[in-house]
């Protein structure tokens, strides 16, 4: 039987066709829309964790002293500069004084003065007590006469009025030098303040430190408070550390520190948490915690960058995940574990985090289960996805 030369033509296109149509649905079920989602995956181990937090900070100065007058005025003098190492009570500005040196002058002329005021009030008080103490006695001896009938009673009434009249002299006398020492107390007080102001423009370092800014000039006029220096105690020096406070658990006093300068980045310092402040950032939800070092470098200064890692005690032995698989659907926490060759979602609770990427499973898996790690795209329940090594142009 002979076929027409067209049938065979028409054979060998539909030949072709299939092959292109079975080619082409490859491609597509293998690489196209329609193909499943390569995925590397991982398996929940038990085992211990160490986790850390990990901040960025800023040394600080523990003590810091804003050097400054305690009433306006104007800067006369400022002796040291940014830099200058100072001992406690080493003088560093001094204030314009103004007219405090003549009132103190003034004040002292006025209680030499009332010292002599009070030595007048005695000298009347002995006089007054001396006239009190005759007309006593005259008074008595007039009694005596008129109960004798040898004096009249009119002249016996009249010693009594004036020893009544002695004895209010005399207590007289003794206010006026009681009011003469209070006046010259008073004028001592006054003294004593103004040269309490006279040396308050005198600016004196409190403590042994380090000139870090020299905020006035001399001929500058400043308000009370406001810092003419500012000094700090370069044996102070810690570092105020940031954490995220949804990995801060177990943050505390006492923990083991690493600190790596920025100026220094190849060395790590040791060093412990000092203190864990009590209020947190609300807007950056981070706690704020100072790090103390166990010896200081040379040349540390305060404003310096550092990076601080934190080291929380290892856990008992527990479940473990890569960082990477937990995944987050709305306000749900899990991860896509396989079964067979389809992916689930599970919910899980976590626990703490370490540095190098594991995170603790609290529930939702039990050891052994597959989880998906990475993944080319988004999964869904009904994704399907084909298990690999690595994922192209990963690291691997």
């Amino acid at each position: 039987m002979k076929f027409p030369s067209n049938w065979s033509r028409r054979l060998g296109l539909s030949l072709l066709g299939v092959i292109l149509i079975a080619a082409l649905g490859y491609v597509v079920m293998r690489s196209g829309p329609l193909a499943p989602v390569r995925v590397t995956v991982n398996h929940v181990t038990a085992g211990s964790l160490s986790p850390s937090l990990f901040g960025i900070g800023t040394v600080e100065a523990r003590r810091a002293y804003l050097i400054g007058p305690t009433t306006a005025g104007r800067v006369s003098k400022v002796l040291v500069d940014v830099g200058d190492a100072v001992e406690a009570g080493q003088l560093l500005a001094e204030m314009d004084p103004v007219d405090l040196e003549e009132r103190v002058k003034a004040l002292d002329a006025s209680i030499a003065r009332a010292a002599h005021v009070v030595a007048a009030a005695q000298a009347q008080r002995h006089d007054a007590q001396a006239r009190s103490e005759l007309a006593t006695v005259m008074a008595r001896r007039s009694v005596e006469l008129g109960a004798q009938n040898f004096m009249s009673a009119g002249a016996v009434e009249a010693k009594q009025q004036e020893q009544a009249s002695a004895e209010a002299a005399s207590a007289a006398a003794d206010a006026n030098l009681a009011a003469a020492r209070q006046d010259t107390q008073r004028l001592a007080a006054e003294r004593a303040a103004l040269r309490q102001q006279r040396e308050n423009v005198r600016l004196l370092a409190p403590a042994q430190g380090v000139v870090v800014s020299r905020d006035a000039e001399v001929g500058s006029t400043v308000v009370a408070g406001q810092a003419v220096l500012r000094l700090i105690e370069p044996s102070s020096l810690w570092i105020r550390v940031r954490l995220d406070q949804g990995r801060s658990a177990g943050l505390r006093t006492e923990l083991p520190a690493w600190v790596v300068l920025r100026s220094d980045p190849s060395t790590r310092l040791s060093g412990k948490v000092a203190r864990v402040e009590s209020s947190s950032d609300s807007v950056t939800e981070e706690r704020v915690a100072l790090v103390s070092l166990d010896t200081l470098p040379r040349g540390l200064s305060a404003g310096e960058m550092a990076e601080v890692t934190l080291t929380l005690p290892a856990t008992a032995e527990t479940l473990l995940l890569p960082n990477p698989a937990i995944q987050r659907r709305a306000d749900q926490v899990g991860v896509w574990r396989l079964e067979g060759s389809q992916p689930k979602f599970t919910p899980v609770r976590l626990g703490l985090t370490s540095l190098d990427g594991r995170v603790q499973v609290l529930e939702g898996l039990k050891a052994g289960d597959e989880v998906v790690v990475h993944s080319e795209k988004t999964l869904t329940q009904s994704t399907r996805v084909k298990v690999v090594d690595q994922l192209r142009g990963s690291t691997p």
